[in-house]
């Protein structure tokens, strides 16, 4: 199940979540090095699920491109985590809603607390160990 999700969707979720951590991933069909991290972010959510995290996965792919691409793609590999595709039209507008440091390349991950207050934004792959120890000291600070 995939739903359409837009920035202010998004931060309003957040904003609700005052005792939930965040790990948002931002990721595509088409990008290599982000399916191959999916499995370490589906990883972390199983992991930490009973400790106030939560994993979503928000597709870049286009919205055209949703019945074509990325339902497929989750029929070969279905996530456990909430998956989105971006509802947005103007991409250079969101990117910065997310982070002013984001040049727009993926993978990309964000981690929020606090109700949205707490930031700390990646534009990067990650390994399973190392999100975990990104997560680790993103709570604990």
């Amino acid at each position: 199940q995939i739903k359409p999700l837009s920035v202010a969707e998004l931060e309003n979720r957040m904003a609700l979540g005052k005792d939930t951590t965040y790990v948002v991933n931002f990721w595509a069909t088409w990008c290599s090095p982000c399916i191959e991290e999916l499995p370490y972010f589906e990883a972390l959510n199983a992991k930490y699920k009973e400790d106030k995290v939560e994993v979503l996965l928000i597709s870049l792919d286009l919205q055209s491109k949703l019945e074509s691409n990325v339902k497929p793609f989750l029929k070969r590999i279905p996530l456990k985590s909430e998956v989105f595709i971006l509802n947005e039209s103007n991409q250079q507008e969101f990117i910065e809603k997310i982070s002013e440091s984001w040049s727009g390349a993926i993978p990309a991950t964000l981690f929020v607390k606090g109700a949205g207050k707490e930031r700390k934004f990646y534009e990067r792959e990650f390994k399973f160990e190392d999100l975990e120890d990104a997560l680790i000291s993103f709570r604990n600070k």
